[in-house]
């Protein structure tokens, strides 16, 4: 092979050899008689087993499968966004593992045929994630590799503990797992709230996207920051409807938000799966039109029934009280933490906006938040009021119960 090369330098031992091209063939075969068993011993090394594949080529390798090919495993895949997002990540064809529990859903009342139910087209993984190796080795037996890990775990109540043990713990658990079958990509489910993390909730979030950006090595991510969802702003609508007044603090305009729907955030997350502009990137994202105050929202709401708007402004004052007299009573009753906590969450949703911060200006900025799909939530509404609230129930994020 090296003969008929034009121009190449050929070297045995201490020995080099030059061959021309104006060379003819059988004269350089007698200039070199050991080149025979340099070409075997290059063919030995050619078959051997090939170095293992970097973190790079695994992140670009699985970027060019096609989505049948693709392994992605969904964690949080039975919670309110989880379940769209595998029914999303399945209908575009990618090899979806579900990772659930043996009892999941609100209040654990979904066994594993209710769950397959709720999850077609998903191969589903049933195991804790609050172990990491007992996680991994449930993988293993589902799938022999994993390309992207999305995670849409979340903690239920946003108390102390339980938020370091899943929005922290159980997170890094599904990254350690699925980079222990060759995951190379993981698209984490936060929230824009981090950006001002005064809860316990928050700081956990906040501490697994910091670890997750600093893997580096060819290991990509992608961090979505969500505004309000859809459901979280539905928890008056029922009462309203009932005759009731709509409940909200100081004057109604102390926050704003870009409302997503549950569908149109799965579709958001599943283009972070293999588009390039979402990788390595932390996406702020909010639903279409403009941002919308507590007032604006019940002034909607009222429309959308055909009733007077009957409001009931609390002063955030009361909050703060009761959250100071909980704070105290926490130094004597360590068992009020989470109450205290719960104080804290509707204290902050009440005052922050659920729109991206300015850190130059710590001010809340409308129109730097980006707005993705098609939902609205005066639809959102509309079909509140016709159909009920099935299959948006708060459980234990209620605030209005």
């Amino acid at each position: 092979m090296e003969l008929a090369m034009a121009a190449k330098n050929v070297k045995l031992g201490s020995s080099s050899f030059f061959v021309s091209t104006s060379e003819d063939f059988s004269s350089a075969q007698r200039r070199l008689p050991a080149l025979r068993p340099l070409t075997a011993r290059r063919m030995v090394r050619s078959s051997a087993t090939p170095d293992a594949p970097t973190e790079e080529s695994k992140a670009a390798g699985f970027r060019s499968k096609s989505p049948q090919d693709t392994n992605v495993v969904i964690v949080g895949a039975t919670g309110y966004i989880g379940k769209f997002v595998v029914k999303e990540v399945v209908k575009r064809g990618y090899n979806v593992i579900a990772v659930a529990r043996e009892k999941s859903g609100i209040g654990g009342k979904s066994g594993r045929e209710q769950t397959q139910e709720q999850l077609p087209g998903a191969n589903l993984c049933f195991s804790e994630v609050t172990d990491a190796k007992t996680l991994e080795n449930a993988l293993r037996g589902v799938t022999p590799s994993v390309d992207v890990v999305i995670s849409c775990l979340a903690s239920r109540t946003g108390g102390v503990k339980d938020s370091w043990l899943i929005d922290y713990q159980a997170t890094k658990n599904s990254l350690d797992a699925g980079r222990a079958l060759g995951a190379s990509h993981f698209v984490l489910l936060s929230a824009i709230c981090v950006q001002k993390p005064l809860l316990e909730f928050q700081k956990a979030k906040l501490k697994f996207e910091e670890e997750l950006q600093s893997i580096g090595s060819g290991f990509t991510y992608s961090i979505v920051r969500p505004t309000a969802f859809f459901k979280s702003l539905g928890g008056q609508v029922q009462s309203v409807q009932g005759g009731g007044p709509y409940v909200m603090f100081g004057d109604g305009a102390l926050s704003a938000c870009k409302p997503i729907s549950e569908a149109d955030l799965a579709s958001f997350i599943a283009d972070c799966i293999v588009e390039e502009d979402k990788i390595n990137q932390v996406l702020p994202i909010g639903g279409p039109g403009k941002a919308l105050t507590p007032l604006e929202q019940g002034t909607m709401l009222y429309e959308v029934i055909g009733k007077e708007p009957k409001f009931i402004k609390v002063p955030i004052e009361i909050m703060d009280f009761v959250i100071g007299v909980l704070d105290f009573l926490v130094k004597i009753f360590p068992n009020l933490e989470d109450s205290a906590e719960f104080g804290k969450i509707g204290r902050y949703y009440a005052a922050e906006s659920m729109l991206v911060l300015d850190p130059k200006t710590g001010q809340y900025d409308a129109d730097a938040t980006p707005s993705y799909g098609k939902d609205t939530l005066e639809d959102f509404f509309k079909k509140v009021v016709r159909d009920g609230m099935a299959g948006q129930e708060l459980g234990d994020q209620a605030v209005f119960k």
